[in-house]
C-alpha cells in the first residue's frame, strides 16, 4: 500500500501544469497582459507574441490605432488587429 501511494505521489509530481490560453488572438498573433495606461485612459499596454516565439511589449493609442514601437519582430498587421480588438473590448474604440 505504501509503495502504491509513493508511486502515485511520484506520478502526480511528474505532471506539468497546463499553460493558460492567451488573451486575444488574431491569425498567428496573440496578445495578453493587457493593461490600461495610468497616465492616459486611451492607451493600452499589451504583450504580443507570435507562433515563432517572438514577444514584444506594445503601447496602443486607441484614438487612432497607432502602435509604439512601430516596427519590431512581431508582424505589425496582425498586431494592429489584436490592438483594435483590445481597444473595442476596453470601450476605447474611436467613434
Amino acid at each position: 500500500m505504501a509503495c502504491a501511494l509513493a508511486l502515485l505521489i511520484a506520478l502526480w509530481a511528474w505532471v506539468q501544469p497546463a499553460a493558460a490560453a492567451p488573451g486575444l488572438c488574431v491569425g498567428p498573433i496573440c496578445g495578453d497582459e493587457i493593461t490600461r495606461s495610468a497616465k492616459h485612459h486611451f492607451q493600452l499596454r499589451m504583450r504580443v507574441s507570435d507562433q515563432l516565439g517572438h514577444r514584444e511589449r506594445l503601447t496602443v493609442d486607441c484614438r487612432n490605432g497607432a502602435l509604439s514601437p512601430a516596427a519590431g519582430l512581431v508582424e505589425r498587421g496582425f498586431a494592429a488587429a489584436v490592438a483594435r480588438k483590445a481597444c473595442r473590448l476596453a470601450g476605447e474604440a474611436p467613434v
